[in-house]
């Protein structure tokens, strides 16, 4: 570019050209951090949603301890293919299973054939009820971060590609007078760039890639079931 149009290497150019570039560079520095601390915040909440979904789910495993044995055996199955739909569900991309909102209805069922008799027996079912209810809203958080968390909208995008291009196009017309210092320097500056938006499309989604949330709490609730 620099031989095509030499005078972008003169002096008053390169002076603009320099200044152009440290407020670009600013700019673009403090608005992909803020993009990527919003969607970082993101995959937190739904890793806090997540632990939420499994230690409701071991606790109801624990609490079963208390009922009779058919009771038990019974919340126990019906929990355990809960989980096992749900961990189903999250694995093919989170859409909503039909498999999953089904099984979830039979625990609840289950629950509300439970006869407690005792004191302790009613105190744990009342604490399991509410327990399925937090099981129940963790799971409708989930499917709702998962259709609507799908990255920045257009817009953000927009500007995030403009001022990729600005802070690159600033640095290829940068003059240097040796070509073996100012190829590096590009670079350099294009690795930064890809390498900011490979993070942004990474955490775009909180339950899909490499830095998404997984199921493991989920999973440990059906090692907790089938150990009981």
């Amino acid at each position: 570019v620099r031989r095509r149009f030499p005078f972008l290497a003169a002096g008053e150019h390169n002076d603009v050209t320099k200044f152009t570039y440290g407020f670009i560079g600013f700019v673009y520095a403090f608005f992909v951090g803020f993009v990527v601390s919003s969607m970082w915040s993101q995959i937190n909440t739904a890793d806090g949603n997540a632990r939420t979904e499994g230690a409701v789910s071991v606790q109801m495993a624990m609490d079963l301890e208390v009922f009779d044995q058919a009771d038990r055996d019974r919340v126990r199955q019906s929990l355990l293919d809960y989980t096992n739909a749900a961990i189903t569900e999250w694995n093919q991309d989170l859409g909503y299973s039909a498999e999953a909102q089904n099984a979830l209805g039979k625990l609840r069922t289950a629950y509300q054939e439970v006869r407690a008799t005792t004191e302790t027996q009613k105190a744990h079912l009342s604490t399991s009820n509410s327990n399925l209810d937090k099981l129940s809203q963790a799971r409708t958080v989930r499917l709702l971060a998962a259709r609507e968390d799908s990255g920045p909208p257009w817009a953000l995008w927009a500007v995030i590609l403009l001022t990729s291009s600005m802070v690159l196009g600033t640095v290829i017309i940068y003059g240097v007078e040796k070509p073996a210092m100012h190829y590096p320097m590009v670079a350099v500056v294009g690795l930064v760039v890809a390498s900011n938006l490979f993070l942004i499309i990474e955490l775009s989604h909180p339950y899909i890639g490499d830095l998404a949330t997984s199921p493991d709490p989920l999973n440990a609730a059906v090692w907790m079931l089938g150990r009981s």
